[in-house]
């Protein structure tokens, strides 16, 4: 139990991390669309997600191969064998990408920056800014040193909040806004790689284990590249049918519904260096019972927030963004929000296939979702608009949720608590209901509404048998370690500023 307990400890901090960072993209929302025009923030939008989705194609899934193969190795040499190993190779893998996309500014600031030359010149340096990124994002990762994981993910998202905050509210414009990423970027990069060297010091690798490496990894390029057709033909195809207006309005939307995605992050963080090393000690019925920790977990945070947001979609919007922002796109975001319970499962589920090394099936399923993606999103997108591109979205979700359970099945068969669900739809109906009554407006009319009504969701699921006397004193205890933790995190960092 103790296991567990310390592996949600890590869980909680990672959450409420990632609640933090997801605020970013909420709080430059309102600064971005009210001082640029909405051609500009289109043009934003598809530079954050190029500089997201690209990377992860051109790292050739080397940082996630390094905390599968790293995880259960203890000695200096070794780290360093592997850390350097896989991190020269991305750092060809990047610089190879930027300078394709170095080649094609002039054709990518025609067709995507609506003629903005500087974005696309840009570009291919936030491209390889952020493969180093992701490699060293990954190296904490892989050792669990969740503590300076997180403060990391904070300044990732706070030094972009305020740099590009400021040059946006002192009339800089787009270009200025782009300019604050890369600063930002910089600044991430020459931290994180400092703590790096410190621990593990600098060594020209062998390369020996590169090929295994390669073979783990490689499989995962078409998972990385069908995410990106996933996510960036949504927009493109918005961008090319129904114009960059239509992409601002379905952004706004999918970045609200998206927060149900944001949920699965820290166990999608946490999972592979935990099963990785219950794997190399022959603890099955470890691995099982973390997973179906996970799966609850998830369940219990994501069903309640897929209501809240379905309902509040409309006036969250109205605060967060424009008017004609929020009635253009409010009514998909429950879409959005139900395709990101399925992919939050399938996140969770396909960590049993990553670890039995079968990544050539995911990466096989994400190949037919990508086709499967764009040909519905031209289907229906032709049909319903943006409706039918979320549609798409959530199809796709589904489908990637019901082989990965299938092809999981064959190792591991966790437990899906299917009377669970039904309590916690029946509950999450009544809490919409409460909600609709009160139907919030105003900011603080929202956040009262929401609290109350989470509240009355917890306390009758747990009335209905959902969540069990002894989970409610676990997860008391766990949210105490958790503020004690957070408590000593922020002690520590105000020590080490003020010395």
């Amino acid at each position: 139990m103790q296991e567990y307990k310390t592996f949600l400890k890590k869980i909680g901090l990672l959450g409420i991390t990632t609640i933090l960072v997801s605020l970013n993209p909420l709080i430059l929302l309102p600064i971005l669309t009210q001082n640029l025009t909405t051609l500009e923030y289109g043009v934003w939008v598809q530079y954050t997600i190029t500089i997201t989705i690209i990377p992860a194609i051109a790292v050739l899934g080397l940082p996630y191969t390094m905390v599968r193969f790293l995880s259960p190795h203890q000695s200096r040499g070794e780290i360093q064998e592997v850390f350097y190993s896989v991190g020269f190779t991305v750092v060809l893998g990047s610089l190879l990408m930027a300078i394709i996309f170095l080649l094609s500014s002039t054709f990518l600031a025609k067709n995507l920056f609506n003629g903005n030359m500087f974005a696309a010149v840009f570009l291919p340096i936030s491209i390889f800014l952020n493969g180093l990124t992701l490699l060293f994002f990954d190296f904490f990762r892989t050792f669990q040193e969740m503590k300076k994981y997180s403060l990391f993910s904070l300044a990732q998202a706070y030094i972009a909040v305020i740099l590009v905050a400021v040059l946006v509210l002192t009339g800089g414009g787009i270009n200025s806004a782009i300019m604050g990423l890369v600063i930002s970027q910089l600044i991430l990069i020459f931290a994180m790689y400092i703590l790096i060297l410190r621990k593990i010091g600098f060594k020209i690798p062998l390369f020996s284990n590169l090929r295994e490496y390669l073979n783990f990894g490689l499989p995962t390029i078409p998972t990385n590249l069908s995410f990106w057709i996933l996510d960036i033909t949504d927009r493109y195809l918005i961008g090319l049918f129904l114009g960059l207006s239509f992409v601002s309005y379905y952004s706004a939307a999918y970045l609200l519904g998206n927060i149900i995605s944001l949920i699965m992050s820290p166990f999608y963080t946490l999972l592979l260096p935990n099963l990785a090393l219950y794997h190399a000690q022959g603890r099955i019925g470890k691995i099982r019972t973390l997973l179906n920790y996970s799966i609850k977990l998830f369940l219990i945070l994501s069903i309640p927030l897929f209501f809240l947001i379905s309902i509040l979609s409309q006036p969250i919007l109205k605060v967060l963004s424009t008017q004609e922002i929020a009635f253009g796109g409010y009514f998909i975001t429950p879409i959005l929000a139900l395709g990101g319970i399925f992919f939050g499962l399938y996140g969770i589920m396909s960590q049993v296939i990553i670890l039995e090394r079968k990544t050539r099936i995911t990466g096989n399923l994400w190949i037919i979702c990508a086709v499967s993606n764009l040909v519905m999103d031209i289907t229906f997108g032709f049909y319903w608009g943006i409706i039918g591109i979320a549609l798409t979205s959530l199809l796709v979700y589904i489908f990637a949720f019901t082989i990965t359970l299938y092809y999981s099945y064959n190792y591991i068969r966790p437990h899906l608590y299917g009377w669970f669900l039904v309590k916690s739809i029946f509950t999450g109906t009544m809490m919409s209901l409460i909600l609709i009554i009160f139907n919030p407006q105003k900011p603080l009319d929202i956040i009262l509404a929401s609290i109350l009504a989470l509240s009355f969701y917890y306390f009758i699921l747990w009335r209905l048998g959902g969540i069990q006397e002894k989970e409610l004193i676990f997860f008391r205890d766990f949210l105490m370690d958790i503020r004690l933790a957070i408590t000593q995190s922020v002690h520590t960092l105000s020590n080490y500023i003020k010395h």
